[in-house]
């Protein structure tokens, strides 16, 4: 089969450019088109904004008289008799309140009312002509909305009313006069078959009326509708028709072009709207000081200035009684302050805004930082593309909370930011993909540099024979008073520990034991021309004393030596006849001895200095020992004790003392030990550093 040749990276870059264009393009028209507004994640976003900085409500121009807990408790249980209704209004409306609010749904008679109530109790005639002529409790409030600037509610529902609303007069013009793109404007309200509507013997008597419904997206209120449509009829909200009151004006005015509303006006006030007629509440932490309690205002103990001018809301806030809403700054407040919120907002300018081109904002600038990904991905390492993408994307979000505290306007920084993660998710997976299948383009190369790589093992298991060959037999050394052995197991094919053995002339033995800096075929050829030298060096000055054989030594392995490369030596010298021992170690572990009259383990700790090729001239200290019969030095390299088992544990110095200890007589018994424990403690982990054993007895 013909091998198909791997693309070119220039070819599969561009492939991968073209893919992640036409992701991005994808991802920008939705954007343009504004279809994350639809998904979760955008209002969200929003929302986590207003949490962060919600409005600051320092000053309000809304009072809310609550019919809280305590006003039940010492007033009696709810529903209140609605002349205690009318006993409140009187009172707030004594105080010159510029418009009051009863944002309680009342669509049918006071139960309370002494004509409904002594309908069906047995009573003489004359008695109920008296309380046939007594006016009703309905008629009381009646009369207290007469003569107060009150307005009531009127609530959505989902079926035709069996009466007709009462709204105030909404004058509807277009921009251009195009009474068409005015009535397409209204068919984009928020829309309602019916209304629950207040008794009409309160309705008459009121002075405005308002919707009291909001949108509940998500179970959370963020934007609430000025005007909406009641089954073809506009009507104004609770909070627009308490304005209209507050500013006595005859009418509101609606203005609409291209078929969408642009705002709602009262007197000299406009409103600016969304283009269904919605606004975006911004809304402020819980203030209250902006509410009083009902049963304080009935009793006088309530501040003129919190009731004189201002907009009094009316509601029943009480446990259980009242009805709760979520808001975007994650506190559930009473239905009442909603409507104070709205009241504060329009009062204070303007409103969170969407601007209509915020959608094609945000494309545009994701499709200038998606360009900038699709150029540096394909090319980078991945950290770094990773870290671009991650830096895109963050860069967004500072900039909409930026626009939102400046200007309250609102941006969606959270969709590109997901846009641009998934762009570059998917271009990573293209990357992946494509080197999957150029994987079998390849395959010839890979069995090239196989044949080659075997080729190059077999010159290494080569070098490893010819380096092990180098070191000397533990039986080369014929002497009835000398007992030696020693093994090294390189890490890899060839290692860089090193040990020998001589004797300098009948009498004295010299040994050492040392550890080339890393591993590998650096670290072995560093070992030969090392142990080399030192041989060189103790065979050429034997006679001088062992620290100046160690300075020499350092001079001559330090002088050919351009990867900076150094060597950890233990070194001895051994007097056969007495057993005494002078012995310098630089920069290697301290070795064991081992006494064979009590058996007892000790470390040779003292003399030495640092590694050789570290301090040009360093004068090596050197320390004495005498031996007895049967003592035996034990010297282990770093790979001995720093030997790793599954759970990357260390077997450690202490395990090579218990080793000792445990009764080996000879060099060779206490080489085997040492050297199954290791493998026992290891298992199956790979070897990690070059494992150097010498052990030297003296007989």
């Amino acid at each position: 089969m013909t091998a198909v040749a791997p693309e070119t990276p220039a070819l599969r870059t561009a492939r991968l450019r073209a893919i992640g264009a036409l992701i991005l393009i994808v991802f920008a028209a939705a954007l343009a088109f504004d279809l994350p507004e639809l998904l979760p994640l955008q209002d969200a976003f929003f929302d986590a904004m207003q949490r962060r900085s919600p409005r600051a409500a320092e000053s309000t121009p809304v009072t809310i008289v609550q019919i809280d807990e305590k006003s039940i408790s010492t007033l009696g249980h709810w529903p209140w008799p609605r002349t205690l209704l009318a006993q409140l209004v009187h009172t707030i409306n004594a105080y010159g309140p510029a418009a009051i609010g009863i944002d309680i749904v009342m669509s049918e008679p006071d139960p309370f009312s002494p004509e409904r109530a002594l309908a069906h109790v047995d009573a003489d005639l004359a008695l109920l002509e008296r309380i046939a002529s007594l006016p009703s409790n309905d008629a009381e409030l009646a009369t207290a909305f007469r003569v107060a600037p009150v307005v009531v509610v009127l609530a959505g529902a989902p079926g035709s009313s069996s009466q007709p609303i009462r709204v105030p007069p909404i004058l509807v013009r277009d921009a251009r006069g195009q009474p068409d793109d005015a009535q397409t404007a209204l068919t984009r309200l928020m829309s309602f078959p019916g209304a629950l509507s207040t008794l009409a013997t309160l309705n008459d008597a009121a002075s405005g009326w308002g919707l009291i419904d909001a949108e509940d997206a998500q179970g959370i209120i963020r934007r609430v509708p000025l005007i909406a449509n009641v089954n073809g009829t506009p009507a104004p909200s609770f909070a627009l028709e308490m304005w209209r009151v507050a500013l006595r004006a005859p009418a509101l005015r609606v203005a609409t072009a291209n078929g969408a509303i642009q705002s709602v006006m009262v007197g000299d006030r406009t409103f600016v709207a969304e283009p269904d007629g919605n606004v975006r509440l911004y809304f402020s932490r819980r203030n209250r000081g902006r509410a009083v309690s009902a049963v304080d205002v009935l009793n006088g103990s309530v501040s003129p200035d919190q009731l004189k001018r201002s907009f009094v809301l009316v509601g029943v806030t009480a446990l259980a009684l009242g009805d709760n809403v979520w808001t975007p700054i994650a506190e559930r407040m009473p239905g009442v302050e909603l409507h104070a919120q709205l009241i504060e907002n329009m009062n204070d300018p303007p409103f969170l805004t969407r601007p209509s081109w915020a959608a094609f904002v945000e494309a545009g600038v994701l499709l200038v930082l998606g360009t900038l990904l699709i150029i540096s991905a394909p090319r980078w390492p991945v950290r770094y593309a990773s870290l671009v993408a991650v830096a895109c994307a963050l860069v967004l979000l500072p900039l909409a909370y930026f626009a939102f505290r400046t200007h309250r306007l609102l941006f969606d920084a959270a969709t590109p930011a997901v846009a641009l993660l998934t762009l570059f998710a998917a271009m990573l997976a293209l990357t992946l993909a494509d080197a999957t299948r150029n994987r079998k383009a390849l395959q010839e190369v890979v069995q090239r540099q196989r044949e080659e790589s075997a080729r190059v093992a077999g010159e290494m298991q080569a070098a490893q024979r010819i380096q092990l060959d180098t070191l000397p037999a533990a039986d080369s050394l014929h002497d009835p008073r000398l007992e030696l052995a020693a093994f090294m197991e390189p890490a890899l094919e060839v290692g860089g520990d090193l040990y020998d053995f001589y004797k300098l002339d009948d009498r004295r033995l010299f040994f050492m034991l040392g550890d080339v800096s890393g591993k590998g075929l650096p670290a072995s050829i560093f070992m030969a021309v090392s142990k080399a030298l030192c041989k060189s060096t103790m065979l050429r000055s034997g006679d001088a004393g062992l620290g100046t054989l160690m300075m020499r030594m350092n001079e001559e392995v330090s002088r050919d030596n351009p990867a900076a490369l150094f060597v950890t030596v233990f070194a001895g010298l051994l007097d056969l006849d007495s057993g005494e021992l002078h012995y310098c170690n630089a920069g290697q572990d301290n070795p064991w001895l081992k006494g064979a009259r009590d058996g007892a383990v000790t470390r040779l700790s003292q003399g030495g200095g640092p590694p050789l090729c570290v301090v040009e001239d360093f004068e090596y200290g050197v320390s004495r020992r005498t031996l007895g019969r049967g003592d035996i030095i034990c010297i282990v390299s770093d790979g001995i004790t720093e030997a790793q088992d599954g759970r990357t544990a260390l077997y450690g110095a202490a395990r090579v003392e218990s080793v000792l200890s445990s009764g080996c007589n000879s060099s060779r018994e206490m080489l085997e030990m040492i050297r199954a424990d290791v493998r026992k403690f290891v298992g199956d982990s790979p070897q990690a550093d070059d494992m150097t054993v010498l052990t030297v007895r003296w007989v």
